[in-house]
């Protein structure tokens, strides 16, 4: 299955992650441990070279396998608004040192002999972007974000403060064949940790690699009896929904190893170039769609060198959706009881937590994740044995529990990034109805940060106020006991979160200019929001790009478009009756639709500029296959 040759010392990274004149983070996947440094302005006569024996942490996760979080304080502070070159140098094993460019030269972009990064002065350009599925048919909008990058070589003032990744990273519950098995490669070559498997039909991670259900057909691994078929059906069997599209659960990542490669995969171009996977044995119907899904993955793996060179020049911050755990995750409190109530379901959603702590958020606040990395490494140990169980269940019981995946990042305006999955308001009295997507305590902890915030940025995963045809299907299904059928997950589905969200945007502290930048719908979209009838309101403006690599059914979203702009009119009896009566809302067209069009949909990333006081001047998307659409305001108001 695997190539023989010498591995690279590093296969993923690195990634810039957060960064500031004074903090340099960077992220990283070797294949032992490192000796390393990082030079700043290499070739430069004001160079300064780092070592980072005392800068850094190692966590195992396999034999071959070593995540690193490079975390630098600098004694000078670094310039704003200047192109800063760098140099990671790794000692090889021969003990010469050999610069990023030996090693990576695909991070460098044509005639710059290093990579570099900007840190900006105020947050005045981001680039966002959601729900990146490698097997989706369609181009890449990472590739698209480097290709504009390019052209920005010679503009460091140009280049977006952040890369915000706002949900949908990974798929974990969605994976081709071929990604399964490019996935069970990576963790033979690299020999990634093995864990034994409670309440599975398999005893252990390797004899799930070996067992026959493990492609296409993952749901059959659950034990057969009565109490499993609520779980299997909407956890692993996948969930038919005949509004939306249909869930393909079948190849639902399961072992943290599983999950960890897919992080390696879908980041770097290396751990391609050291596998050679064959396809499994299938019958005539699965060998097929692996035919189909192996082109698709070809074409994606073409396209990650210029993933890895974009995400090692624009720093970035990542927030979780559904996908990177499972689809629907923690949508209802029936939900909820039925996933957590079974060791193996619970078990693959605390693998997905564990791996999302260590290659996403342990890189957006180092200090507040420390703890449960920590935690992790006691787990993981060296990397060589099988993790112990009760320390698993453990370390995952303790991740369910936290309460501080959102996060802040100072500057103008301040970025204030949501959780919406894991303080959810759950509904007491009806347990299958939609839970609110932050309860009132987090919700009032959002609130305390805006308060007298003249701007500030808002990272919601879902859009806060999204399309109302589409919204008032997902109730029609909640309503007749079926919100898993159409993703009922939308601010306005629980009335206790609604009412507390309006009643935030209502108060008479939070008057500023707020931004708010969402995905997670596979379609994009910008309103104009402002409060009504008050002296000092809040001026929102609701950004949506999803997806990076993922779109909503052609015919099926040009129907709703049409249908919202009739059945949601100013002159129609519906709008009056489920009108936002303190909101007035202008939706704006891509200057690309057709006449009337107001939802865009193609893969691609999101581009906002704003000006000194939060207001955003120019909102684009880059269209993965090289065009780009602007979203020009309109005056009058449409809603």
């Amino acid at each position: 299955m695997n190539r023989t040759d010498t591995l690279p010392d590093i296969v993923a990274g690195p990634l810039l992650r957060r960064i500031s004149t004074t903090r340099l983070v960077l992220w990283l996947v070797a294949t032992r441990p490192l000796n390393m440094a990082l030079v700043l302005r290499p070739g430069h006569a004001d160079s300064q070279s780092i070592g980072l024996a005392h800068h850094q942490q190692c966590i195992p996760i396999g034999q071959r396998a070593f995540i690193y979080l490079i975390d630098c304080e600098l004694e000078s502070a670094l310039p704003c608004d200047e192109r800063i070159e760098y140099d990671l140098q790794v000692e090889t094993q021969q003990g010469e040192w050999r610069s990023l460019p030996e090693w990576a030269p695909w991070l460098c972009y044509d005639g710059a002999a290093y990579p570099a990064f900007v840190i900006a002065s105020r947050h005045h350009r981001l680039m966002h972007g959601s729900c990146r599925k490698p097997h989706h048919d369609s181009a890449d909008g990472l590739v698209r974000a480097d290709s504009w990058l390019a052209e920005q070589q010679s503009a460091p003032t140009e280049w977006p403060a952040w890369l915000l990744m706002t949900g949908d990273q990974v798929y974990a519950d969605d994976v081709a064949g071929p990604m399964l098995r490019a996935v069970h490669a990576v963790i033979e070559r690299l020999g990634l940790v093995d864990e034994w498997l409670e309440g599975a039909t398999v005893d252990d991670s390797q004899a799930l690699y070996r067992s026959p259900d493990s492609y296409y057909r993952r749901a059959a691994l659950l034990p057969d009896v009565t109490s499993n078929v609520a779980l299997r059906e909407r956890f692993f069997g996948g969930v038919k929904k005949p509004v939306f599209t249909s869930a393909n659960a079948h190849n639902h990542l399961m072992t943290l190893a599983e999950m960890l490669a897919m992080y390696c995969l879908v980041w770097s171009p290396v751990p391609w170039q050291v596998i050679a996977p064959e396809a499994p044995a299938l019958d005539e119907k699965d060998a097929e769609l692996y035919r189909q899904e192996q082109a698709i993955i070809d074409a994606f793996a073409e396209g990650l060198p210029q993933c890895a060179r974009v995400m090692a020049h624009l720093p970035s911050l990542m927030i979780f959706d559904d996908h990177d755990v499972t689809d629907d995750w923690n949508l209802t409190a029936d939900w909820e009881r039925a996933a957590y109530g079974h060791p193996f379901s619970k078990r693959i959603i605390g693998n997905a937590l564990v791996a999302y702590l260590l290659c996403q958020a342990w890189g957006n606040d180092p200090d507040k994740l420390n703890p449960l990395v920590h935690h992790a490494l006691t787990l993981l140990g060296d990397g060589d044995q099988p993790l112990v169980c009760a320390e698993q269940d453990g370390l995952i019981e303790r991740l369910l529990r936290f309460q501080g995946w959102e996060f802040q990042v100072p500057g103008t305006p301040t970025l204030i990034v949501l959780d919406t999955r894991t303080r959810r308001w759950r509904s007491e009295r009806s347990p299958h109805r939609p839970s609110g997507l932050m309860d009132w305590e987090a919700l009032m902890e959002m609130q305390q940060a805006l308060m007298g915030a003249k701007s500030a940025v808002i990272v919601s995963p879902a859009p806060m106020f999204g399309v109302k045809l589409i919204e008032g299907i997902q109730k029609l299904f909640t309503l007749a006991g079926k919100p898993l059928v159409v993703d009922a997950e939308n601010w306005m589905a629980h009335r206790g979160a609604a009412n507390t969200l309006l009643q935030i945007w209502q108060h008479s502290k939070t008057p500023g200019n707020y931004v708010i930048l969402s995905g997670d719908v596979h379609y994009s979209f910008v309103y104009d929001i402002v409060v009504r009838h008050q002296r000092r309101s809040p001026h929102l403006w609701q950004i949506t790009s999803s997806g990076i690599k993922n779109t909503f059914p052609k015919n099926l979203l040009n129907t709703f478009d049409r249908l919202n702009r009739w059945l949601y009119a100013p002159w129609s009896p519906l709008n009056w009756f489920t009108k936002r009566r303190k909101l007035s809302v202008h939706p704006r067209d891509p200057d690309r639709a057709s006449a009337g069009e107001r939802l865009w949909n193609a893969s691609g990333i999101g581009l906002v500029t704003l000006d000194e006081k939060g207001h955003p001047i120019d909102i684009r998307q880059l269209d993965a296959d090289g065009s780009e659409v602007v979203f020009p305001a309109r005056e009058k108001p449409l809603i």
